[in-house]
């Protein structure tokens, strides 16, 4: 055990001589790594050996044909195994400095040479910090456990509004149209619902049971990251002739989505670790806290100091006799100046942080998932936010038509519904089919319509240019027995809802439907709209033209006079509403029939088919009429415009980051004040290649305080040739804008800037996608909202809503990290000055190794004694919560890091070297007869100086530190009259002892009492001219 820890210990100091292996240790000390660490990581690499990806062919019905075995279809969230858990926690907490330093230090003392006291007095601290550490982690990995075992025993056989468990090809649905609408919100961040399109062979087939006796398979690329493409064909050898079915990312049913419409039918191709969803998810790491860290190195400092002390008091005797054993005797005699006692003041402290915040009721339903890092929320400089159900509820609202010449808002809507109620009631008489005649009357004179016909021709285009179907709710207690049973539908209003693949669109149907045209029904080839008068207009749809975000615009063409209405994407930045130009053209049948033969052949094309497609669609863009143009809002959460200023204000640098269009997210941006109306938004063009990535880069160089916007696919050329000067030009704006990003992509944004910037970084989202983000930022927060709990059980803090944030950092993060600063650096001031007490008895009485207090003294100081006084630092602050939400910008200055640096860390030592020379120098110099005596004074003044200098440090108390204090000097009393071993109690008692012990106190504590007055009033810290 002592030789293991010894080499651990030299390990973790870098002392290993690099002779033993001169390669290895010159690569170590190239890439400034540790060799504990280095060595660590290679064994788990070891452990790990990843197998290979490879593409697969999965037979229908016939599991006995696959050869290969994949990965179990099961979740895995667990850090730990039966056979790992004590190992990998030892090992976590024994990479720190402090507790391995301590372990050599408690295995010495089975030395019997080496042995300074009780064996108690230094194994009972470890084992309790041991203990609690091994017990806290159980309870987590326990409660880890029951959440995979309650995901991998659900089972399934059809899939209806459920979570889809594993990536399947899409083989056949309920739906008579052959497709079926899912949700992606846990993949990729959208909440719009998706349309995809069954395997057209399986489809077909008579019956549902024909899928297990056909002869045939799916052929599945190797799995990868994407989750937008996919590559596979479908195979049917036993028609005649074989079937060949391409397949696409339309034919897929990836896991972590939700079927929302309709009964899905689906072979499974990819599973556990394989799937989309845990490919793009990183595995959870062990947090560290920035504190935490800068602490450890403080330790590692003392330890130095530990060492030069023991090494002078060993010169000083001379080197007489054995001195390497006295070396190592005053080593241990010194120990005290790494108090092991910190760590476990400074866990207690951070489990009081979790429950304060958790108990906070301005923030309800808070909860802290990980309590080892509460003071990272108070050292943030880059917050990482989704857009979907983070800052927006996606929830779309119609505000605006605009018709060139009048504009009407929410609050003149009723204006429209008369209009179209009267324009329809002037045409009742007419067909109430639109199937038409085929002769329109193109070369009409133009004359100026009405306000009211633009009106009419303006809405019945915002009905008919959309994605959007309508679906109706069957009637409880149908028999599921037949897959296309004809069940009874209920088809009234209060029973409709709609489903498409954008919000935005369900907004203008919703509309179109309150003001009178309604969308009834709509299939692959047909929509139905019904008019205020209840009549039913049938439109034949001919060719839609879905959105894209390189043509920016959705298009429709349906035969009614074989109109074509167009959707064009335009901007209205000032409001921050999502705008969509409404524009229309007619046709005659012979220039739809020379469009639909040059559009077909284009489609056909194997080279540049996309730019081919896209030619001929754009040859109908010209001379088309503008109908209007329509605003629509997506709602933004409460308070969300307020809270962004706060943290802008606090010095925290927001980036938002979405899987979402461009034009959405900078919307949204817009509309949140991410970006300032006053503000230049650069949005970085498309780049594919090396040089269009450099001119680009150059052109982003010349602007001077924008908004950046970037898409995905930039992101990743940039990165890939120029991540440096990138990640430099980002950092400089005052906001950017990251879109079209994928999950994996999230988390790398967030490893960048932690590798380039070094400052801490914050992750907040409330999706799936956002998980991987979230676990790789130094502090993650998931909202638990409308897409599940995925991120919120993921993250370090789990908030309700968007707005809590303000007060999670300006208040419980500004208090946990300066009240984390001030106890520990106190535990070290209280083992720096017995120590300097050890120092000066050892030099007066000839450099003995030979302890100052023994036994229960030791224990009692850093426990019964000084405990409760320190620790309720826990309960300081040093501004009222008030004040900090009023005043983010001194938040700034936690960032510096300034409450707990080498220069605070030099000055307490300073106060504990003087406090410790006064305390045993007087002891000594007023000591009459007895040496017990020395004890006595020395110990009693120390007790009294430590709860002084509590005092001294509070800067708002608490009616807890009153009765802590109290508590402890009551304590110490009390003991007085058990302690016979340590004390002459008949001394204790008398008027010499108390004057003796009162004025060394005075001495050593009132110079710092004046000082902190003069500093006060001369110097006050910035939040102090705020309170005053």
């Amino acid at each position: 055990m002592i030789l293991f820890a010894s080499l651990l210990f030299l390990l973790h100091c870098d002392l290993i001589p690099s002779f033993l292996c001169p390669s290895l240790f010159s690569y170590l000390i190239a890439h400034n790594l540790n060799p504990l660490h280095f060595c660590s990581d290679w064994l788990i690499n070891i452990c790990r050996r990843k197998k290979e990806l490879k593409a697969r062919t999965v037979w229908l019905g016939c599991p006995e044909k696959c050869e290969e075995k994949y990965p179990k279809n099961a979740i895995k969230n667990q850090k730990y195994n039966v056979f790992t858990f004590i190992p990998g926690v030892l090992y976590e907490q024994f990479k720190f400095f402090l507790n391995l330093y301590f372990l050599v230090v408690s295995c010495s003392q089975f030395v019997p040479a080496l042995k300074i006291g009780y064996l108690y007095t230094y194994w009972a601290p470890l084992g309790f910090v041991l203990t609690v550490t091994v017990v806290r982690e159980a309870v987590d990995e326990f409660r880890r456990y029951k959440r995979d075992k309650e995901m991998n025993s659900q089972l399934y056989s059809k899939l209806t509004n459920q979570r889809i468990p594993s990536d399947m090809v899409f083989l056949r649905t309920s739906e008579k149209t052959g497709s079926c609408f899912i949700r992606t919100d846990q993949l990729d961040g959208e909440t719009d619902w998706k349309l995809k399109v069954a395997v057209s062979c399986t489809q077909r087939l008579p019956a549902l049971g024909d899928l297990f006796s056909i002869n045939a398979y799916v052929y599945a690329q190797k799995p990868q990251l994407d989750i937008h493409s996919f590559e596979g064909t479908f195979t049917r050898e036993d028609s005649d002739p074989t079937v060949h079915e391409s397949l696409s990312i339309e034919n897929t049913l990836w896991a972590s989505t939700v079927v929302a419409s309709g009964t899905v039918i689906g072979v499974v191709i990819y599973t556990g670790k394989e799937t989309r969803s845990v490919m793009n998810t990183s595995n959870p790491k062990n947090k560290v806290g920035l504190l935490d860290l800068e602490l450890n190195q403080l330790t590692k400092a003392l330890f130095l100091a530990l060492v030069a002390l023991s090494v002078v008091m060993v010169t000083l005797q001379g080197f007489v006799g054995p001195w390497y054993r006295n070396l190592f005797r005053f080593l241990l005699l010194f120990s005290y100046i790494i108090p092991i006692s910190l760590r476990v003041n400074l866990d207690m402290g951070k489990a009081a942080y979790g429950w304060m915040i958790m108990k906070d009721d301005n923030i309800p339903g808070t909860v802290v998932r990980t309590s080892t890092i509460p003071e990272e929320l108070g050292r943030l400089v880059y917050l990482l936010t989704d857009k979907t159900g983070t800052l927006t509820q996606n929830e779309m609202v119609f505000k605006r038509l605009h018709l060139g010449t009048v504009s009407y808002g929410t609050d003149t809507m009723d204006e429209i519904q008369s209009h179209i109620i009267n324009s329809y009631s002037q045409n009742s008489g007419n067909s109430t089919s639109s199937t038409p005649s085929r002769k329109p009357q193109l070369s009409a004179p133009k004359v100026r319509k009405s306000v009211s016909s633009r009106i009419h021709e303006a809405v019945k285009a915002i009905a008919l240019c959309h994605n959007v179907t309508p679906v109706y709710e069957s009637r409880a207690g149908v028999s599921g027995e037949t897959e296309y049973a004809e069940v009874d539908q209920d088809f009234s209003d209060e029973n409709r809802t709609y489903q498409a693949s954008s919000p935005d669109e369900v907004a203008l149907v919703q509309w179109t439907e309150s003001v009178g045209l309604t969308l009834v029904n709509r299939d692959l080839t047909s929509m139905q709209l019904k008019t205020p008068g209840g009549h039913i207009l049938t439109y034949y749809i001919l060719q839609i033209f879905p959105f894209t975000s390189e043509s920016k615009r959705m298009g429709i063409i349906v035969r009614v006079i074989l109109g074509v209405f167009w959707v064009l994407c335009g901007n209205m930045a000032r409001e921050g509403l999502r705008t969509l130009v409404v524009a229309k053209k007619s046709l005659t049948e012979e220039q739809y029939q020379d469009f639909e033969s040059r559009y077909n052949q284009a489609k056909l094309s194997i080279h540049d088919r996309n730019l081919k497609v896209a030619a001929v669609v754009e040859s109908l863009e010209r001379e088309m009429e503008l109908l209007c143009l329509t605003g629509v809002e997506d709602q933004l959460q409460a308070d969300v415009r307020p809270t962004l200023e706060m943290l802008r204000n606090a010095g925290i640098k927001i980036w938002m980051l979405t899987g979402d269009k461009l034009e959405t997210a900078t919307c949204i941006a817009k509309s949140s004040h991410l970006v300032s109306r006053t503000q230049d938004v650069h949005i970085f063009r498309p780049v594919t290649t090396r040089g269009e990535a450099h001119l680009e880069l150059n052109a982003f160089r010349r602007k001077h305080d924008c908004a950046l916007v970037v898409s995905g696919d930039s992101l990743e050329v940039c990165l890939k040739y120029y991540e440096h000067e990138f990640v430099e030009l980002a950092c400089q704006c005052p906001a950017v804008v990251c879109c079209r990003c994928s999950p994996t992509q999230k988390a790398h944004i967030v490893k960048l800037l932690q590798h380039h910037t070094g400052k801490r970084t914050c992750a907040i989202g409330d999706g799936g996608n956002d998980v991987s983000m979230i676990q790789a930022a130094d502090c993650g927060i998931g909202i638990e909202g409308k897409e599940g709990k995925q991120a919120s059980l993921a993250a370090d803090f789990s908030i309700t809503q968007f707005k809590h944030i303000g007060r999670l950092l300006m208040v419980h993060g500004r208090n946990s990290y300066k009240r984390s600063a001030a106890l520990g650096q106190f535990v070290m001031h209280r083992g720096l000055i017995i120590s300097t007490m050890q120092a000066v008895f050892s030099s007066v009485f000839y450099f003995a190794s030979v302890p100052l207090y023994q036994g229960f003294l030791m224990v009692g100081y850093a426990t019964i004694y000084t405990m409760f006084p320190v620790f309720s630092l826990v309960l300081d602050q040093d501004v009222k919560p008030e004040m900090a939400l009023l005043y983010p910008e001194l938040y700034k200055d936690l960032t510096k890091g300034r409450s707990l640096s080498f220069k605070t860390f030099l000055i307490w030592v300073l106060i504990s070297i003087y406090q410790g020379g006064i305390l045993m120098y007087g002891a000594l110099l007023l000591f009459e007869s007895e040496f017990v005596h020395v004890v006595a004074i020395s110990f009693t003044a120390l007790i009294l100086t430590e709860l002084l200098m509590v005092a001294l440090t509070i800067r708002t108390w608490h009616w807890l530190m009153v009765v802590a204090e109290f508590l402890s000097l009551g304590c110490y009393v009390a003991s007085l009259a058990f302690l016979n071993e340590y004390f002459d109690v008949a001394f204790i008692t008398t008027v010499t002892f108390l004057w003796k012990v009162s004025a060394i106190t005075v001495v050593s504590c009132l110079p710092l009492y004046i000082i902190k007055y003069l500093k006060r009033k001369f110097s006050p810290p910035s939040y102090s001219k705020l309170t005053s």
